[in-house]
């Protein structure tokens, strides 16, 4: 045997670096791997979370059409009407508004001694969950006015096509619909005298909603983000793949070369 050659004839040192070579490229893929993966499925848990739940405002045009009609019906009758819109994810209304303006409450107003409000609160639930959305519709008034007149408020609501399910769909147009319904009911329990001059009709048939459609793609842009990076993080551990195979194979083949050299 000459001396200085190894047994085997090779060279022991290259298998060793290559082996840790490999090793470290494993470990840079699996990291990549989960920050890709994890930070898709973060940004679609984000999403599902805060647009499945979010409950819509009003428009600024409903809010607009709206007050007018709430300040004269106010003036006619001496009393204040008012809308509040809430979501039972958030602590602050989503939506106030009166015949004083958009965004003011007649609750503890000084200038309402006399108020009625339609009070909306409104639950979107995500799809993973097994309840489903609904909503809860109440109309409350200064303590001078009885709970059976509101309650019978309320209640005709039903006449307007302003029940829950409708609230679900478009809770920003339905609460303000309703508001605008308020005078004609409180005047029909005798709290009030009918509006002298009504700017609009709340008794006229309601305008049917635009179609809802299908629900199914609501919200599923996130995990379409998912899929999307599993499909990248797929295709870059595909090619890393041939690269360290090519690597491996051009190892192998020196390491020959230099054998029979």
């Amino acid at each position: 045997m000459a001396a200085g050659k190894h047994p085997g004839g090779g060279r022991p040192g290259r298998p060793v670096v290559a082996a840790k070579k490999s090793s470290a490229a494993g470990w840079i893929i699996a990291l990549v791997t989960v920050v890709l993966v994890g930070g898709c499925i973060g940004i679609g848990v984000a999403n599902r979370d805060s647009g499945g739940t979010m409950v819509p405002a009003p428009t600024a045009n409903e809010r607009a059409d709206t007050v007018p009609i709430l300040a004269q019906a106010a003036a006619s009758q001496g009393i204040c009407y008012g809308w509040r819109l809430e979501s039972w994810y958030g602590s602050a209304p989503v939506s106030v508004g009166s015949n004083l303006g958009d965004e003011v409450a007649v609750v503890d107003n000084p200038s309402c001694p006399r108020w009625v409000e339609v009070v909306a609160d409104v639950r979107y639930t995500s799809e993973s969950s097994e309840s489903s959305d609904y909503a809860i519709v109440r109309v409350t008034g200064s303590p001078d006015i009885d709970r059976s007149d509101l309650h019978a408020v309320e209640t005709g609501l039903a006449r307007f096509g302003l029940d829950s399910d409708r609230f679900v769909d478009d809770p920003g147009w339905a609460v303000c619909r309703a508001a605008v319904a308020l005078p004609l009911l409180l005047a029909e329990t005798g709290v009030v005298s009918p509006a002298a001059t009504p700017s609009a009709q709340p008794g006229a048939a309601v305008s049917p909603l635009p179609a809802a459609g299908s629900d199914f793609w609501r919200d599923r842009w996130g995990w379409l983000l998912v899929i999307g990076g599993l499909l990248l993080v797929t295709a870059l551990l595909f090619t890393v793949g041939l690269v360290q195979r090519g690597r491996q194979r051009a190892a192998a083949s020196a390491g020959r070369t230099q054998e029979k050299a």
